[in-house]
């Protein structure tokens, strides 16, 4: 009997783990990228001015990607859920600050690359969550 609780104590965790499709990775993937860069441009505008509040905002924007990666590798079908949910206003008041504080020069090779991963992101998200609720 004590094979028989252990095989169904650790059942439930392996489900779990199996649920996670092959479009909760590229969403994984894709925020890693986008946190990854907003890590970097906060490091490196916080290196020349460690007050300043755009660096800041970029490393907390990168800790708001990695919170959401552990979110959706770690939670519960319910956890999961509720972080693609929040992700997909994250992301796209992540585009749009993007726009309002580089205006009129929002063509670079960077921020193109970021919004067109975030953009990608916000479309995982969404098919996601769909599938999902």
């Amino acid at each position: 009997m004590s094979t028989t609780t252990e095989q169904t104590a650790t059942t439930p965790k392996q489900t779990e783990q199996a649920e996670l499709t092959q479009l909760h990775y590229i969403g994984v993937v894709l925020a890693a990228i986008t946190g990854v860069i907003h890590l970097g441009l906060g490091v490196g505008t916080l290196s020349s001015d460690p007050t300043n509040p755009l660096g800041i905002a970029f490393v907390g924007a990168a800790a708001g990607f990695a919170g959401g990666i552990i979110g959706v590798l770690r939670g519960d079908k319910t956890l999961r859920t509720w972080v693609i949910l929040l992700g997909i206003p994250f992301t796209a008041g992540q585009i749009v600050l993007y726009v309002v504080f580089n205006w009129p020069d929002i063509i670079s090779i960077g921020g193109v690359v970021d919004k067109v991963v975030q953009l990608a992101l916000i479309a995982v998200l969404f098919v996601l969550y769909r599938r999902e609720s």
